[in-house]
């Protein structure tokens, strides 16, 4: 087993949460959403984070708005929806029952059979 297959897979599995979290503290379009995850040492390729906006959007947990920029082309801000916010209000709860729960078992002595 390759231990980059596992970190992946971990990284992945909390990718959402931390998009839905970017944006719980504001608007932001997708650069600044890599950028965010990237200097968090979330490894996150562009091809990634598309669709992941696009299922969030489609789900209606966010959703998005053009805006003008003055060094190029319109951004698209993603935004979270009232679903959205509730949304992860929810998972801040269930992520911290799972960080305690996790910081248990591996804190834990193992228990000898004797």
């Amino acid at each position: 087993m390759k231990i980059e297959n596992t970190k992946a897979q971990m990284r992945k599995g909390v990718l959402e949460y931390c998009i839905l979290s970017i944006l719980k503290n504001g608007d932001a379009y997708t650069s600044e959403i890599l950028s965010t995850l990237k200097s968090a040492e979330m490894i996150v390729v562009e091809g990634t984070i598309y669709p992941l906006l696009t299922r969030l959007k489609n789900a209606g947990l966010l959703t998005y708005r053009w805006e003008e920029s003055t060094s190029g082309p319109p951004r698209k801000y993603y935004v979270l929806t009232e679903n959205g916010g509730m949304f992860i209000k929810e998972l801040d709860k269930t992520w911290s029952n799972l960080v305690n729960a996790v910081n248990q078992v591996i804190s834990k002595k193992p228990t000898t059979n004797e």
